[in-house]
């Protein structure tokens, strides 16, 4: 039989973060103080997508990372191409030179059916996270989150002293 990861069980709030990262510290300081950290999970509630512009995106920056995507698959091809006959090293500039030929002919054909002047990075975010823990690890996970984070500010108040 396999093992019981916990999945069914009752679990309850640990704490509420404002960032994602503040409650991955959280978890991190469980771990590193050997909780279990598989009785662990973190809940994001609030969800909405968040699009990040990041700059603009022109047909000459598009065109760029299509050669460049392009290259690095010929070159990809042309070193396996190279590695069943050695001897034939223009099987490798020729992969190149067609992988950078294919990449500038998509991204160009990609830029002009997707016309979007910028580029952005997209991401899911919540309102806030949950960390929530089985019910029968609750209290020692409380325990372990209060020692840890008070030996952290009487580290901070020692130094500031």
């Amino acid at each position: 039989m396999g093992t019981d990861n916990g999945a069914g069980a009752h679990k309850v709030v640990l704490g509420t973060y404002s960032t994602h990262e503040a409650a991955q510290h959280a978890v991190d300081i469980l771990a590193e103080h050997r909780f279990p950290v598989e009785h662990v999970t973190i809940v994001g509630t609030g969800l909405k997508l968040e699009e990040r512009v990041i700059g603009r995106w022109t047909l000459g920056q598009a065109v760029i990372a299509g050669a460049s995507t392009g290259g690095w698959i010929g070159l990809l091809i042309g070193l396996v191409f190279w590695i069943v006959s050695p001897w034939a090293i223009g099987a490798v500039i020729s992969a190149i030179l067609l992988g950078l030929l294919f990449g500038v002919v998509f991204a160009a054909v990609a830029y002009a059916l997707h016309r979007r002047a910028f580029a952005s990075v997209s991401s899911v975010v919540a309102d806030r996270y949950d960390v929530l823990v089985n019910e029968e690890f609750a209290e020692e996970a409380r325990r372990v989150l209060a020692t840890a984070l008070s030996a952290t500010d009487n580290a901070t108040d020692n130094a500031t002293s």
